[in-house]
């Protein structure tokens, strides 16, 4: 096939998926943690809450990094490692590839973990195991290494809460293009006490349950893990007979840069805009939007005037946010919604908001409220908007094995 410049491009399909989640680890615990809308919502463990007026956020409570690892880190490779076995992949040790991970807070619990040691004795008391491996850029960088990977592009991307989808699509150019075999592309973070403080201090943060487009939200829940997708050319994926999940169709990017931390609607509409048209696909056609959907006022409102902008007022798509059940996983939030999208197209349903008890009349969408209902999908949204202004929305489809020319 050809691009608009007419360029020789290939079709990029998803092989594989690797998730670690509040709602489950490995693909078949996240399905069924999205199909019955369960929550990842409880008690932090990992940092002391005292101080807080409340304490809820969405762990991974059974994951336990290695000693010599940071957490961000070992989420990244465990949810690599999980994807490259679920692909069913050969050897990718000296194949060309890319592996592109995104994250807002890189490896922030070392760097609790160094705050409150140089508080204790200085600088003379950081431990220099700990200060070597901060560098984010080891995000991507350990899992070439935990995989042998020899001749790949290893890129950790930093655009906050929208860098996963901004990873997927960076991984999509590169295969569609040719100038590589495979991409391993997603996002992680771990939760922390500087980023749980940070969304407290911004008064952004729920007391008890997130609740996306309810009159009655009160802000968002922070969360932790990692998603990681496989992206291999369509052909040659077909050759080996892997399994096509889906299709990447294309993803559009911008940067506003209209306010630090809002979003700005019309902004995010022209994203919408530009996803769909790289996509050559048509609004119509959507099945459904998995939204940003944080549960602040700001964001909920915005987002949804943009979706009304771009897919009409009368009968935008259905618009669901996971984040009702993951809590906001930051740099893997879209990233795990991505393969959500994925798993929604593959098992034919699509997932709730979850603690939904009045829809807001300033949002006026369709949230799929507390349970998922069966859906025949072809093409789903994936948005993400970031601090900063950054937005990266994501277009997958259902693969289509007939419609593959021979």
């Amino acid at each position: 096939m050809t691009d608009r410049a007419g360029v020789m491009t290939r079709r990029v399909a998803v092989t594989g998926l690797g998730v670690v989640s509040p709602i489950g680890i490995g693909v078949a615990a996240f399905t069924d943690g999205l199909r019955s809308g369960r929550s990842g919502a409880a008690p932090a463990r990992s940092f002391d809450t005292t101080g807080f007026e409340h304490d809820i956020a969405c762990e991974v409570s059974d994951f336990a990094e290695p000693a010599d690892a940071g957490r961000t880190s070992a989420l990244a490779v465990a949810a690599a490692r999980m994807a490259v076995e679920h692909a069913g992949a050969p050897d990718l040790r000296e194949r060309r590839g890319l592996v592109a991970i995104g994250s807002t807070m890189g490896e922030s619990r070392d760097i609790d973990t160094l705050v409150a040691q140089e508080l204790a004795g200085g600088p003379d008391g950081l431990d220099p195991a700990v200060v070597r491996r901060i560098n984010t850029g080891r995000l991507s960088v350990s899992i070439a290494h935990e995989l042998g990977l020899t001749d790949v592009e290893a890129v950790t991307i930093p655009t906050a809460c929208a860098a996963g989808n901004y990873a997927i699509g960076y991984g999509y150019d590169v295969v569609r293009a040719g100038e590589a075999d495979f991409a391993l592309c997603g996002g992680a973070d771990a939760l922390c006490r500087k980023t749980f403080a940070g969304f407290y201090r911004l008064g952004a943060m729920a007391p008890e349950r997130c609740q996306p487009f309810d009159r009655g939200r009160r802000g968002m829940l922070t969360g932790e893990g990692a998603g990681v997708m496989v992206l291999e050319d369509l052909d040659s994926a077909r050759e080996r007979g892997a399994p096509i999940l889906a299709e990447v169709l294309g993803y559009g990017l911008n940067c506003d840069a209209a306010h630090p931390v809002a979003p700005d609607a019309g902004s995010v509409a022209r994203c919408m805009r530009l996803a769909l048209k790289d996509a050559a696909v048509k609004p119509e056609e959507v099945g459904f939007i998995s939204a940003h959907g944080t549960a602040t006022k700001a964001n909920d409102i915005a987002e949804s005037r943009a979706i009304k902008e771009v897919f009409g007022e009368e009968s935008p798509p259905r618009t669901v946010s996971m984040k009702s059940m993951l809590g906001h996983t930051l740099g893997a939030a879209s990233a795990l919604a991505a393969i959500g999208c994925v798993v929604a197209l593959t098992e034919g349903f699509i997932p709730p908001t979850i603690n939904h008890v009045e829809t807001d009349p300033e949002c006026g969408l369709d949230c799929v409220p507390n349970h998922a209902v069966p859906a025949d999908l072809r093409v789903v949204q994936n948005n993400a908007l970031a601090f900063g202004g950054n937005n990266a929305i994501l277009l997958l489809g259902r693969y289509e094995a007939e419609a593959v020319a021979t």
